[in-house]
């Protein structure tokens, strides 16, 4: 069965015969489960589940739920989500060509892709592709209601089918999409039909374009694309090619001029010096190409010097106009370059996994006002110019920022904080929500000593059946994490388990680790600091960017990457989201293992003794 395919529009529809639901950048699949078994056919009309057999294993883990709604027939998108607002073209590309069984299973066991529904043509074998759009979307929400399913795009649920829904509120649906820099959105007239294989305007497609300035290099006579660049210093950057979006005499005058200004021609171009300026849109970049480029308006204000790499760069992401980014291209480090609009580009991609560590905490930050070029300072205090959308909590005198949202994480990136320190338990709890050990070697030299001590506590870990979570300290050391259920243990219980493990590392390694406090007598040896562990006491969050001048990060690792390869220097900044998008994030678990922590027995071994 061929889909249904929405029209491209760069006009909102508004009204009371409009619905709007995100726009996702995925493969458009349909799930068919029936007697025959479960299908998951792409829009071409080929079998996804031999690329993807996480959907496949997570529905038959569900079957007995799903059971009495056979057969059923669902429209979605199979996407790999980055945040409940985008999902990421890249990853679902690389997803789509990988050939290998082995790593098929490997990466569908680090990073899940999720399958997004949004329609539904049959249910318990009833056809309802006759129904309306919104009857169609009262009965799928009522079938997730039922299941227990999703019904929002998560991107660290384990559940990996998930409802998409749908909204009258065109101007918030858009805001959320804008601010998490979503791919866009679809509005469904509410009385349409679905239609097969019809490419409609019933549904109507909303992008949410970047633009840049550019200049035009070349024509390539074969189909008719102007190819187009930026300067890079001297150097002339090649950034893509459009056709899409410019009127025939438009297209006929730029041909035209290109032609009588050629600087040199061959059998496949018409190549012209950097001269004729157009402003183009663009979805997102793609290995330093425009994706989906289209002509907007020709730039006749502006001079081809005026269209840099670095403004291409700094405009790919449109940052939500709420957030007043002041000094945008400030350098903040050196080694690697990278400024101001750098650091905050990055804070807004890796949310999805900071935020969940910062939410309901009392944040404690370190300002680097001038970069690391600067002094430093700590803050606590919310100050009496924040913004509206900054939460805060008074705690011993303290008002304290709470970092709930993504407009608070860019407002406190503005003003250039590296460092995000929370404590061991959230607002709302009265004791620890996660035991940590923070492994501090005495110095970037000894790191090996940290990675020692890791793989010790791991073996503990393991024997005791407890999951365990690790993390580069993003300085010299190393953290690892043991989460646990909300409200359940007190920081007394805690400590028994801390330093019955300090214990153990000191008996099981003298001449390497120590419990002594006193700098002087530890004698490079690793401080084993199970008291750093208690009320008050905070460590630097998952993903947050250290002070120093290598621009590292807090970064959380898989276990088997602690060993005697592992770098500190290897996790900066720049690489963190390809990193994500490559090999996943080995936190994505993490929450879901507060729910299955086995402690108890643990604990009541440790009393005993």
């Amino acid at each position: 069965m061929k889909p249904m395919l929405p029209t491209l529009t760069f006009e909102v529809p508004e009204g009371d015969d409009w619905r709007y639901e995100v726009k996702y950048d995925g493969f458009r699949a349909m799930l068919i489960w029936n007697e025959k078994g479960i299908q998951l056919i792409s829009r071409n009309e080929k079998s996804l589940l031999e690329a993807f057999p996480e959907i496949e294993t997570f529905l038959f883990q569900y079957k007995n739920v799903f059971e009495p709604y056979f057969p059923l027939h669902f429209d979605g998108e199979l996407v790999s989500l980055e945040n409940p607002f985008k999902a990421s073209f890249t990853a679902i590309q690389i997803r789509g060509r990988m050939r290998s069984t082995a790593k098929i299973a490997e990466r569908a066991k680090q990073a899940p892709c999720q399958l997004l529904i949004f329609d539904v043509l049959q249910l318990g074998g009833k056809e309802i592709g006759d129904q309306t759009y919104i009857e169609r979307k009262e009965l799928l929400e009522d079938f997730f209601d039922k299941t227990g399913l999703p019904k929002n795009p998560n991107e660290k649920s384990e559940k990996l089918l998930q409802f998409i829904p749908s909204s009258d509120n065109f101007k918030q649906t858009w805001e959320n999409v804008t601010l998490f820099d979503g791919e866009g959105i679809v509005a469904k007239r509410v009385h349409s039909q679905w239609e097969e294989g019809i490419r409609t305007t019933s549904w109507l497609k909303f992008k949410n374009w970047k633009f840049v300035s550019c200049f035009v290099t070349a024509y390539e006579k074969s189909n008719g694309y102007f190819y187009v660049g930026v300067f890079d210093g001297d150097k002339v950057i090649p950034i893509g090619q459009f056709l899409f979006g410019i009127q025939p005499e438009e297209k006929q005058a730029l041909f035209q001029t290109i032609k009588e200004n050629k600087s040199r021609e061959d059998s496949q171009f018409i190549y012209v010096h950097p001269a004729i300026c157009v402003g183009l849109k663009y979805l997102e970049i793609v290995d330093e190409q425009m994706r989906e480029p289209h002509f907007d308006h020709f730039r006749f204000d502006l001079s081809p010097l005026d269209c840099t790499y670095e403004k291409f760069i700094q405009r790919s992401k449109n940052l939500p106009s709420e957030i007043e980014i002041t000094h945008p291209d400030k350098p903040l480090w050196e080694k690697p370059h990278i400024q101001k609009i750098d650091f905050l580009h990055y804070l807004r991609e890796i949310s999805p996994y900071l935020l969940p560590f910062l939410e309901n905490r009392l944040l404690t930050v370190i300002r680097y006002p001038h970069g690391i070029f600067g002094e430093a300072f700590y803050q606590k205090n919310c100050p009496d110019y924040a913004p509206d959308f900054v939460a805060t909590k008074m705690e011993d005198g303290i008002n304290y920022i709470v970092c709930n949202n993504l407009k608070t994480l860019l407002w406190l990136g503005n003003q250039i904080s590296f460092e995000y320190h929370i404590p061991f338990q959230t607002i709302f709890s009265k004791g620890p929500s996660e035991i940590v050990f923070d492994l501090d070697p005495p110095s970037k030299e000894h790191f090996q000593l940290a990675i020692k001590a890791a793989l010790l506590i791991k073996e503990v870990l393991d024997h005791l059946q407890l999951i365990s979570f690790v993390k580069t300290s993003g300085n010299k050391g190393l953290q690892i994490y043991i989460p646990l259920p909300e409200d359940r243990y007190t920081y007394d219980d805690t400590r028994l388990f801390t330093s019955f493990i300090a214990d153990y590392l000191v008996a099981k390694e003298p001449d390497f680790f120590t419990i002594e406090r006193i700098k002087k007598k530890r004698e490079n040896r690793l401080y084993v600091d199970y008291l750093q562990h208690a009320e008050g006491k905070t460590i630097i969050a998952p993903y947050s960017t250290r002070g120093n001048p290598k621009a590292t990060v807090a970064c959380p690792l898989y276990w088997e990457e602690v060993n005697e390869n592992l770098r500190i220097e290897d996790f900066q900044l720049p690489m963190i989201i390809k990193r994500i998008r490559t090999k996943g994030d080995p936190f994505r678990t993490y929450f879901q293992a507060k729910k299955e922590q086995e402690f108890d027995a643990v604990l009541e071994f440790l009393k005993k003794t």
